[in-house]
């Protein structure tokens, strides 16, 4: 049962990937526009910008690994 239960949380495909990270993305880009409200001017331009560089990180790691799980196969 467990088992079942972890692969409902688990991302197999490329396609899955880039779900999730599109869903990063969109939290990202919305947590961005709350910075610039709230920080008026360049602080809160800097932090909506790391915002997406974050996403783009985890991103890249989630598609190493699944990258690097087909090639263990």
């Amino acid at each position: 049962m467990l088992t079942r239960l972890k692969s409902l949380f688990t991302i197999k495909t490329k396609f899955e990937a880039f779900l999730v990270i599109y869903g990063l993305g969109v939290g990202a880009a919305e947590r961005g526009v709350h910075y610039v409200e709230q920080y008026p001017g360049p602080a809160g331009w800097v932090m909506f910008a790391i915002c997406p560089i974050a996403v783009f990180m985890a991103g890249v790691r989630i598609i190493d690994s699944i990258d690097a799980e087909r090639a263990a196969r």
